[in-house]
């Protein structure tokens, strides 16, 4: 009797432990399992590698590397396996897995420069890995360390160090993924997932707009985001709804939409970017805007960039707060409005020109200003990304 105690016990105490263990998985308190130590790498053959495009020819997306980093998460095999570099290559997936049904997916867009001194450098990255493991958790997915991460990117940027431009009009954009690859049908925490990253080279996001400014498409019918939603993480899930009104706004030769909320039209986002506008306030004073993070918008690198650089320069207000479609049609009809622009990785800072709003088009001034705030701002971030600002606490340099 005492012995069947004895193993009735030992079998609880199992179960425990390994409730416990995967407690502590989806919590992410497995993650240092992402190991840089663990690293392995399998090149690509030389018959297998690539001609390097013409930086004259890149379009974004379209060209990719040779070279890809994976590494897979299993719960019941105790969190992150040994991450892998190899060549580029196709994935297999189950019929069945979670990111093709469910859009258990996220994601990240980040860029390597080559710098006047040959250097290669990465932007404030650990951003990008911490908004990465923020969106992972709401989809329930694994987080995983961001230092390993990036650790183990930018010996994948080494290896194809070939592919980042040797210009400063373009540059490698990285994009970290991770997806659900359970292969079981039902809406539930996924216990296996793959992290990923692949590389292309990329130009100019709206070439040539920004010597003229993009026009925007501003329909209160469509709306990208909701409070209680997912406006604030990267997900592929909040990107595809978008297409069909990007198609409306091409087809009135505008360039992008500009996403509104609510009953008062709140600005939130332009396309895939922040929205900044700067005027003139009724104290008569400069002022850059920009809409608060409530939910509804991502929180760009961007972004917090500009933030961070107009605070430093102190040259003007700077406030996040809502703006509504009524202040911007009341400041455009006073003139109060100097510019409005997008800011994001792709297109780091593009001037915005015009706005389409019901049957109407506003015009912002933002390319008639003798030295626009939004060119200020551009050269200042591609100084840093580029390592004209010798030392910079935002840049990391691929060893």
């Amino acid at each position: 009797m005492f012995v069947v105690q004895e193993v009735f016990f030992f079998c609880v105490l199992v179960s425990i432990w390994n409730i416990r263990g995967q407690y502590l998985v989806r919590n992410g308190q497995y993650s240092e399992k992402l190991a840089y130590a663990d690293l392995s790498v399998r090149l690509a053959p030389p018959h297998l590698l690539q001609p390097k495009p013409d930086v004259r020819d890149l379009v974004f997306g379209k060209y990719f590397t040779d070279h890809m980093f994976k590494v897979f998460f299993h719960e019941d095999l105790g969190g992150w396996q040994a991450p892998e570099i190899t060549p580029l290559e196709s994935l297999v997936l189950h019929p069945a897995s979670k990111a093709l049904h469910y859009a258990v997916q996220a994601f990240e867009g980040m860029k390597a420069y080559r710098g006047k001194d040959d250097k290669i450098r990465l932007f404030r990255p650990e951003l990008n890995m911490q908004r990465l493991n923020h969106s992972a958790k709401r989809l329930g997915l694994p987080s995983f360390n961001s230092t390993q991460f990036i650790k183990c990117l930018s010996r994948l940027i080494s290896i194809d160090q070939e592919w980042v431009p040797h210009c400063e009009t373009a540059s490698l954009y990285i994009r970290p993924t991770v997806i659900g690859v359970d292969p079981t049908l039902g809406v539930a925490t996924s216990r296996s997932a793959l992290l990923y990253a692949i590389l292309c080279p990329v130009g100019s996001y709206f070439h040539g707009q920004v010597s003229k400014g993009v026009s925007l498409l501003a329909d209160p019918s469509y709306t990208r985001a909701w409070p209680g939603g997912c406006g604030d993480s990267k997900l592929g899930s909040n990107y595809a709804p978008t297409i069909h009104i990007q198609e409306k706004a091409e087809e009135k030769g505008l360039q992008q939409v500009l996403w509104l909320y609510g009953e008062d039209m709140q600005l939130t986002e332009v396309g895939t970017m922040n929205i900044f506008m700067f005027i003139i306030n009724e104290e008569g004073e400069k002022e850059l805007i920009t809409p608060p993070l409530n939910g509804l918008i991502l929180p760009g690198i961007t972004r917090m960039s500009i933030l961070n650089l107009a605070h430093e320069w102190n040259q003007f207000k700077v406030i996040e707060r809502i703006i509504t479609m009524e202040e911007v049609c009341r400041l455009t009809s006073e003139k109060r409005i100097l510019e409005m622009f997008g800011a994001g990785t792709a297109c780091v800072v593009s001037p915005i020109s015009n706005i389409h709003f019901l049957n109407q088009f506003l015009h912002i001034p933002t390319m008639e200003q003798p030295s626009p705030l939004y060119d200020m701002i551009l050269k200042s971030l591609l100084n840093i990304q580029y390592g004209y600002v010798p030392n910079h606490p935002w840049i990391i340099k691929v060893e």
